[in-house]
């Protein structure tokens, strides 16, 4: 009888020992799971919903009156005085407003515009500094890729501003008009698949480590690199190199795969994600990949993805390549 009670001892202490086993096991899965990224922890609803709603999103800034689509032109210009009207004389033309918008004057650091007299043309945000104009009239312009908020000379919707491309002045009009705005198709995808939502461990580089980048221009950029998120896709380990997002609060990604050029665009896509949390971990959603600009648009100067960022997997998540009129062909860069 005392050893049927032996046992029975026992045997109330390991089915303690095992409750409390499965209990601390719970609360390592339970922490386990808290320590993932918010975006990691949503149920399927609520992901496919946001998924969702980032995709109307996405089409708005798109097709917003001034967004990538509504580029019409991209000139490279010279240091001195050039013309600027929609006359076809002139040495910018306009797709719209008055045939003499007026003068636009550039020297090696700087540049300037005079409105014709009556010509109803406005100098958005223009440059603060009002010293030494190179001809009475001649009003600073901010420049694109600055401190300040880039100048717009406009006729109403209708503008252009100034930038710098390759080491030359370049000039980069926006209309509402635009062919690549007016015959715009829309955007397709490929069905929502959560199992293209991962999670990456980021690996930081040196601070101050860049990393060079080509543009559709024949550029060649070096953008910051804090580091790279290595990643598993189909079971075997991928990696991407980040580049910080000009707001400081994301991960910027330019990247390529095994679609890239058949069911995608063939120069590659677009990616963002928050930064890492606590533990490094950071959630690619390829869900949420988009084409880039020159998808759509012949007058844009897109990046291309590094070759570190080519993905030897096809990964059908996200935007399909554009129905429409290609904006930049991969076969013609320079």
């Amino acid at each position: 009888m005392e050893h049927v009670r032996t046992m029975y001892r026992i045997g109330l202490s390991g089915l303690a020992l095992c409750l409390v086993m499965a209990c601390q096991s719970n609360d390592n899965q339970a922490n386990q799971h808290a320590s993932l990224p918010p975006e990691a922890q949503w149920s399927d609803e609520a992901w496919a919903a946001d998924t969702l709603d980032w995709r109307t999103r996405r089409l708005n800034r798109l097709t917003l009156p001034d967004g990538y689509l509504a580029l019409a032109g991209l000139d490279f210009l010279t240091t001195g005085r050039s013309t600027v009207g929609q006359s076809t004389e002139s040495d910018l033309v306009m797709p719209d407003g008055p045939d003499r918008w007026g003068q636009l004057v550039l020297t090696d650091s700087s540049a300037w515009f005079v409105p014709a007299l009556d010509s109803g043309i406005d100098v958005l945000h223009p440059h603060p500094d009002k010293t030494d104009p190179p001809v009475p009239g001649a009003i600073k312009l901010a420049v694109a890729g600055g401190d300040l908020e880039p100048s717009r000379i406009s006729h109403g919707q209708t503008h252009f501003y100034m930038a710098i491309r390759k080491g030359e002045w370049v000039a980069r009009t926006r209309d509402p008009n635009s062919s690549a705005r007016a015959n715009f198709v829309g955007l397709d995808y490929y069905p929502l698949n959560r199992d293209f939502q991962v999670v990456g461990q980021f690996e930081p580089h040196p601070p101050g480590t860049t990393i060079p980048t080509a543009t559709v221009l024949g550029e060649l950029i070096d953008e910051p690199n804090p580091g790279r998120v290595v990643f598993e896709l189909g079971g075997e380990t991928y990696s991407l190199e980040a580049i910080a997002a000009a707001s400081g609060e994301e991960f910027f990604f330019i990247l390529a795969d095994r679609t890239s050029g058949s069911e995608t665009y063939g120069l590659g896509r677009f990616l963002y994600s928050s930064l890492p949390n606590q533990a490094g971990q950071v959630v690619l959603d390829f869900n949420r990949t988009y084409n880039p600009p020159c998808a759509f648009n012949a007058y844009t100067t897109c990046p291309l993805p590094p070759p570190s960022n080519r993905i030897n997997f096809p990964i059908r998540a996200g935007e399909l390549k554009y129905r429409g009129v290609a904006g930049q062909d991969p076969d013609q860069l320079p």
